[in-house]
């Protein structure tokens, strides 16, 4: 899933309409417009993507020159599954979760949505672009009448978390009456947060990222997991050969090591710490975040997104509330120093 950055139309962590430009992290072309003096390199906080990347193993030349077979897509599909505690058939792998995004909401008739946010704008943009009517409420039980509920859980931009037997009820209630509960966890894999894939079931759609995770945002890869008919449902709207041989390939080796996965969760956790304090020291108050990334006020944000871009560090920026910001996770000893000599 794309992450949104500073926008000059539509801001990070606010909702779009069908119409509506969303601007997304991780742009230095726009930065360089912004700060056209800054020094190179970059460093890119405006996205909230593991800086420590997952090894990719080495490659079959054949993965290349191949359609990708249904044996390696099974395999994925079973990583997968172990990974998030579902079975292979409620697991559906796509080119990026931000194509399911889009996916979803053209499987669906049209009707109302709610949308618990601000978060994520592109899930209110590709339901309206679908045509349906959608809301913007402040919690799940704000929902009302709605269909179809969208939770982004733990929330981006401020990692709000909802409670997982809440979210349970819910979809159970929205099943009832013919609706959907979609629960978007792309900063999932990384927290003490409890999954809702083990419990999928009828009315019920959990999206899970790669790319996050594994610093390899690149390869496009994300994943959907439903009840069997949902499921082959998405499949088939994807169609053949979603997802390309190597990112099966990279996908299936980072997903089964869980021991890569424990440490990431550890040293991005202690990265986030790090970035804290720093942002503290600065004067700002943290209003939230992930493992991945900090989400703060400051007394004057918009001079220090400003005064940050100069130095050549791009970060979040919010149109709605100016003073805050949100920072990635340094990628290393130069970059951490950097920083810090900004925020001094």
């Amino acid at each position: 899933m794309g992450e949104r950055g500073p926008g000059h139309r539509v801001s990070g962590g606010g909702q779009a309409g069908a119409g509506a430009v969303i601007a997304h992290g991780g742009d230095l072309s726009a930065a360089r417009r912004l700060f056209p003096g800054a020094p190179e390199p970059w460093i890119d906080l405006s996205t909230g993507i593991n800086p420590v990347p997952y090894p990719c193993p080495p490659l079959e030349a054949s993965l290349f020159r191949r359609l990708p077979s249904a044996a390696d897509l099974a395999a994925l599909r079973e990583a997968a599954a172990a990974a998030y505690g579902a079975r292979a058939d409620q697991v559906v792998a796509a080119p990026g979760t931000q194509v399911l995004i889009e996916t979803l909401p053209r499987l669906m008739q049209p009707q109302r949505v709610a949308v618990v946010g601000p978060t994520y704008a592109e899930h209110a943009a590709a339901w309206a672009r679908a045509g349906h009517a959608v809301a913007t409420v402040p919690d799940p039980e704000a929902a009302g009448e709605a269909a179809i509920v969208v939770v982004v859980n733990p929330n981006n931009p401020d990692g709000r978390v909802h409670d997982a037997h809440g979210l349970f009820r819910l979809a159970g209630r929205l099943s009832a009456r013919g609706g959907l509960l979609v629960v978007d966890e792309a900063f999932a894999d990384l927290e003490p947060v409890e999954s809702l894939c083990p419990g999928v079931g009828p009315g019920l759609v959990v999206l899970r990222s790669f790319g996050k995770t594994y610093g390899l945002a690149g390869i496009r890869l994300g994943f959907a997991v439903a009840e069997e008919d949902l499921a082959a449902r998405i499949a088939a709207a994807l169609g053949p050969w979603a997802v390309s041989g190597p990112a099966l390939a990279i996908g299936r080796a980072a997903l089964a090591d869980g021991a890569w996965r424990a440490e990431a969760a550890a040293g991005r956790r202690a990265d986030s710490e790090r970035l804290d304090r720093m942002i503290a020291r600065a004067g700002g108050r943290i209003v939230g975040g992930t493992a991945l990334f900090r989400c703060a006020d400051f007394p004057n944000g918009i001079n220090l997104f400003r005064r940050l871009g100069e130095a050549g560090i791009y970060v979040r920026r919010f149109e709605s509330a100016p003073d805050r910001l949100r920072f990635g996770l340094p990628a290393g000893k130069a970059e951490w120093c950097r920083l810090s000599r900004v925020l001094r």
